[in-house]
């Protein structure tokens, strides 16, 4: 549903939007980061070149980490304007921000994706837990007496004696993108504290915690199969007997290669991403040098189009993309902080 305030809000707020400071030799708009929200911004990009006086923005897909390595090594036309994130920025990377002078960040929130574990189409679907998926990949694991050893197993029979007998192969991204982050809290991270006495870890030993729960064995049943999701699907769609990590949205195009595996009983649809049921989702971000609003021709209204109703509003273009809009009160809120172009408190 439209509404109509919203809408009034951003049109005022884009013709609002006076000049000021100087404008950089650069006169197109730079975005890097998120391999996930990649497709999301290409098509945002692609409509603001065709639908303004301003250059089609250029999106490059690096990674989550490796967008903000680029973001934050300081403020002047050879530096990105735009990162997008599928995670939240992390308090290392906004120090090494302001360490290069990058200290007035704008985030913004799109929306949320999904993160799947997926096969083939046309062979058993998998139905996982998150302590299967933990136990599967993770590089220690429980030894049954209190302690760790090494991850042995190599089927995913070995894991659960529910699962199929077939060797553990994982294609995913590698430690530069947000979407293995995500992948090894939401997931990874949820099947490790079913351990009580790691849980209890945490309260102790925060560091180690997250080594046991978030570390991937190197072993060769989880391969790094880089930041290019749509590879993983094409792989995937030619070894039937592997499993690949992506978002959401690229299941969504790609329902006649992949499917994805159930979660905890939970089947990874929109509807069950949206409404917090399924277990591994998470939001999906930008983030904006706000030093860079004015110099740069055509940032300010770039914003302005990409939370626009059109465009990650219920029913906006972005959503047919597969991303899952925020509910009405959370995206008035974020509207609220957005469009008046806040730093990060």
């Amino acid at each position: 549903m439209k509404r109509a305030n919203i809408s009034v809000l951003i049109i005022a707020t884009a013709l609002g939007a006076a000049a000021s400071g100087d404008v950089l030799a650069r006169d197109e708009i730079r975005v890097v980061g998120s391999s996930t929200v990649y497709p999301f911004s290409t098509v945002v990009a692609e409509r603001f070149g065709r639908s303004t006086a301003y250059k089609t923005p250029v999106v490059e897909s690096t990674g989550t980490g490796g967008g903000f390595k680029l973001f934050c090594s300081g403020v002047g036309e050879d530096t990105p304007d735009v990162s997008n994130a599928s995670r939240a920025i992390k308090s290392s990377e906004i120090e090494l921000c302001a360490k290069n002078g990058v200290t007035d960040i704008v985030e913004v929130k799109i929306g949320y994706d999904g993160i799947v574990l997926a096969n083939a189409s046309g062979v058993a679907k998998y139905n996982l837990t998150t302590r299967d998926i933990f136990l599967a990949l993770a590089k220690d694991v429980p030894n049954g007496n209190g302690d760790l050893k090494p991850n042995d197993a190599k089927t995913w029979k070995d894991v659960n004696p529910a699962l199929p007998n077939a060797k553990i192969q994982v294609l995913g991204p590698p430690p530069t993108s947000g979407t293995r982050d995500a992948f090894a809290e939401l997931a990874m991270e949820s099947g490790c504290k079913t351990f009580d006495w790691i849980k209890a870890v945490k309260s102790n030993d925060k560091k180690r915690y997250q080594a046991i729960c978030h570390s991937v064995r190197e072993d060769g049943a989880y391969i790094e199969a880089g930041e290019n999701d749509n590879l993983i699907v094409q792989k995937l769609d030619a070894n039937k007997n592997a499993l690949g990590i992506f978002g959401f949205s690229f299941l969504d195009q790609n329902m006649d290669k992949v499917q994805a595996s159930i979660v905890n009983g939970t089947e990874a649809t929109f509807e069950n991403i949206a409404d917090g049921s399924y277990a591994v989702a998470r939001p999906l971000l930008f983030y904006v040098k706000k030093a860079h609003l004015d110099a740069i021709p055509g940032l300010r209204e770039f914003v302005v189009e990409f939370v626009s109703e059109d465009a990650s509003g219920e029913e906006g273009y972005l959503e047919e993309r597969g991303l899952i809009p925020m509910g009405g009160a959370e995206r008035d809120e974020w509207l609220n902080k957005v469009l008046n172009f806040n730093s990060m408190s």
